[in-house]
């Protein structure tokens, strides 16, 4: 017996909202703004970074978005500051993946 088959029990009378979808409930993602990322490298403590700033979602969209980052390029990084910081100079792939989730980015410096 599922949750729904459960809740029908306890509420026989409830008659559930047929414009709120399962799937929008369940995953509602990241939050899309209207300003550009940056994303830039700079040398930290001579090691190459690539920083994104510029996010100005909710903190948990910020370290999700963080971490699908890290994820799909299979390397380190933080967040933190408002800033994402991933290890190594990897502006084009961060751009094309975030251009993917449908944010806009821009490239700054070489």
């Amino acid at each position: 017996m599922d949750l729904q088959d459960q809740l029908k029990n306890l509420f026989p009378d409830h008659q559930p909202d047929e414009e709120v979808s399962k799937e929008a409930a369940s995953d509602e993602g990241m939050w899309l703004q209207d300003e550009p990322l940056a994303c830039h490298f700079e040398k930290r403590k001579g090691k190459v970074n690539t920083i994104i700033k510029g996010y100005n979602g909710s903190a948990e969209d910020f370290k999700k978005l963080a971490k699908t980052l890290k994820k799909e390029l299979g390397v380190g990084g933080s967040s933190k500051n408002e800033e994402i910081i991933i290890q190594g100079d990897y502006r084009k792939q961060i751009i094309q993946i975030l251009e993917e989730f449908g944010f806009k980015t821009k490239r700054v410096g070489g």
